[in-house]
């Protein structure tokens, strides 16, 4: 016997009218009708990034745009109990985008792009914002996936010294850095009352004197294992462990 085909997801920030008709912003729009190849009748389930969820149906495709028909809403949450940011050096091309969806999908509530002494990526200001919308646009569309109904937001690249002073950053109950040799294992770390900062170094990791000023600030060092992982895997598996530690895995 087969199972019903889950109705794809679209992202419609903003209010969502019940039992009304809606415009599908233009990105969306795009992915629905030449991605996902979706025609007038087709069910999707609608999302705000705040928490809700409607059944709806396409009314319409027109090179004018995407319209649903839109039902009753739902609040489904899908988030973790933990409330995660992660702090991440940025690393080059696919590797950043790879470890904020993997990211998403393991119930990260923002995720802060740090520039390190030793990231490779170096971004002027007009390229930073640019670089930010995109790896927004990447969390959209692994909330669309995994059916987060909440959207985690990529903050503003920051420098890793003017981050690390941030009262943001002080406020977390537990703060992580991730850090191959480090005595401590991230099993040995008792679950924290409030919000973990979660820190992972971009290729090559943080710098000695970075790494230092991460322990005065409050920081612990934990370690994955006796290897040396990657930049991208090493944020994903982190992540996964402390959901499978303290979370709802």
């Amino acid at each position: 016997m087969s199972r019903a085909k889950t109705p794809p997801r679209l992202y419609l920030p903003g209010d969502i009218p019940a039992h009304g008709v809606c415009i599908v912003p233009p990105e969306q729009a795009h992915h629905a009708s030449h991605v996902l190849r979706l025609a007038a009748g087709d069910a999707v389930t609608a999302f705000d990034g705040r928490g809700l969820e409607y059944d709806a149906t396409i009314a319409r495709i027109s090179k004018q745009g995407v319209t649903l028909n839109v039902g009753d809403p739902r609040a489904v949450s899908r988030e973790s109990p933990l409330d995660i940011t992660l702090a991440q050096g940025i690393s080059s091309g696919d590797r950043m985008d790879y470890t904020i969806q993997k990211a998403v999908e393991l119930g990260v509530r923002a995720i802060q792009p740090l520039t390190t002494e030793r990231s490779v990526v170096r971004l002027d200001p007009e390229r930073a914002a640019k670089r930010v919308a995109h790896w927004q646009g990447i969390v959209v569309a692994s909330c669309e996936q995994c059916g987060r109904n909440v959207v985690p937001h990529v903050l503003p690249v920051v420098a890793f010294h003017a981050w690390l002073g941030s009262p943001e950053r002080a406020s977390a109950a537990l703060r992580l850095t991730l850090a191959p040799g480090a005595a401590v294992r991230l099993a040995e770390v008792h679950r924290p009352e409030g919000g973990i900062v979660l820190l992972a170094g971009p290729e090559g990791g943080l710098s000695p004197r970075e790494a230092a000023d991460t322990q005065a600030a409050g920081f612990t060092s934990v370690r994955l294992g006796p290897r040396v992982l990657r930049t991208e895997t090493a944020a994903v598996a982190a992540l996964a462990a402390v959901q499978t530690l303290w979370g709802d895995f």
